[in-house]
């Protein structure tokens, strides 16, 4: 007769390829705890193609494998997730890095409602040659401060591997990133989200392996800044925009009423083309902010942002329109007054500064005209596709 038993509160998962020297001692410890709390639960190890036997070895020591064709740290990951039973999975590396045997305050945090628990290395103590200087004191800081301040999270240790979540949750999030950088599209993902996000003190200690790690310090880390990027229209696009705007439109506008000295540096009308091309660049980027949070709010991951909602009710097509129109007349306006400095000497050679100081302000004002004109348009498309769809749902 088979006997329905209950689906374990708990999955320990750990992602490996080739961890033989270490992976059974792993298991081990991760089983030792999860009895010594009287949890009920599995080990789970991901294997991604180990050629020295570390499935064995794993399944000898008790543990559930699950193959995993995809290569890379992040596929393992999301394999085992999907493969998990657990209602809250903790995972961590196979290397003997993490301790396994002290997991009581992940599993209390997340018994408590916390959505995603992360170890904080830093905090919890980092024993000597754990962790590579570059790592230690540029990488990770470095890291952790950017997807602070581009989140606006309080997490520590953005490249700690030891973290528990509750498992649908997670998988909710259509996590996707197949290699390192997996770690940081967790954290992001859950914090767009709005799920909850806590750190627990964590231990790191040298790892047992015999071999290099497969982690590229230089390769991963930009994998992680890229994706931290890609994820925060704000400082990608916004921030950088508005500056470039600002200062190119107001240096543009200030050489076309006089040149500029400055002690013995006179700033003229080549400095106002650099200028004029900042401007233009920097309302490219400031459309492109508002195009990619509009995008990920139909698409994820964003969710509505009070700063965008905002933008939306004073924006619309035909406010957009007439000031495309104002700027395009403008810059028309410029170029008549231009041709008519060019008739008064008879259509032949102008003086260049001063006919450049009409023809450049034109050519800026007529480009970001119609640039708005487009915009406008885009972003009202993409403004009643997110309408419908809310009306659908």
């Amino acid at each position: 007769m088979l006997i329905d038993r209950p689906a374990p509160e708990l999955t320990i998962l750990m992602p490996c390829l080739n961890e033989a020297n270490t992976v059974a001692l792993c298991v081990g410890k991760a089983r030792d705890f999860l009895l010594r709390a009287g949890i009920h639960g599995e080990v789970v190890v991901a294997d991604n193609g180990s050629t020295d036997g570390s499935q064995e070895l794993a399944e000898a020591a008790g543990a559930r494998v699950v193959a995993v064709a995809e290569r890379g740290y992040g596929a393992a990951l999301l394999g085992g997730i999907r493969a998990a039973t657990g209602t809250y999975v903790i995972m961590g590396d196979a290397d003997d890095s993490y301790d396994f045997e002290r997991l009581e305050h992940f599993v209390e945090r997340l018994r408590g409602g916390t959505r995603l628990v992360m170890g904080n290395r830093f905090t919890g103590g980092i024993a000597p040659g754990a962790m590579p200087f570059l790592h230690r004191y540029l990488g990770t800081p470095v890291i952790s401060f950017i997807g602070r301040l581009f989140f606006k999270l309080k997490v520590g240790d953005f490249n700690c591997g030891l973290r528990g979540f509750a498992r649908e949750d997670i998988l909710k999030l259509n996590l996707s990133s197949p290699g390192m950088e997996f770690a940081s599209e967790l954290i992001v993902k859950a914090a767009l989200a709005g799920y909850s996000i806590d750190e627990v003190p964590t231990t790191l200690k040298p790892d047992g392996r015999d071999r290099p790690p497969h982690l590229r310090s230089w390769r991963d880390g930009w994998r992680h800044l890229r994706f931290l990027l890609m994820l925060s229209p704000r400082w990608l696009f916004l921030i950088p925009g508005l500056a470039c705007w600002t200062i190119g439109t107001l240096a543009c506008a200030a050489l076309a009423i006089a040149p500029i000295r400055l002690g013995n540096v006179v700033f003229d009308i080549h400095t106002m083309l650099y200028a004029g091309t900042a401007s233009v660049l920097g309302l490219q980027m400031i459309y492109f902010a508002i195009f990619t949070r509009l995008f990920g709010t139909l698409f994820g991951p964003f969710k509505p942002h009070g700063n965008l909602e905002r933008f939306l009710k004073v924006f619309s097509l035909e406010r957009g329109l007439i000031l495309a129109l104002l700027a395009i007349g403008l810059g028309g306006a410029l170029a008549v007054s231009s041709l008519w400095e060019w008739r008064d000497v008879g259509y032949a050679a102008a003086d260049p500064e001063r006919l450049m100081r009409l023809a450049i302000p034109s050519v800026i004002l007529l480009i970001e005209g119609v640039e708005t004109a487009i915009a406008s348009f885009f972003i009202a498309i993409l403004n009643l596709l997110r309408t419908n769809g809310a009306e659908r749902r």
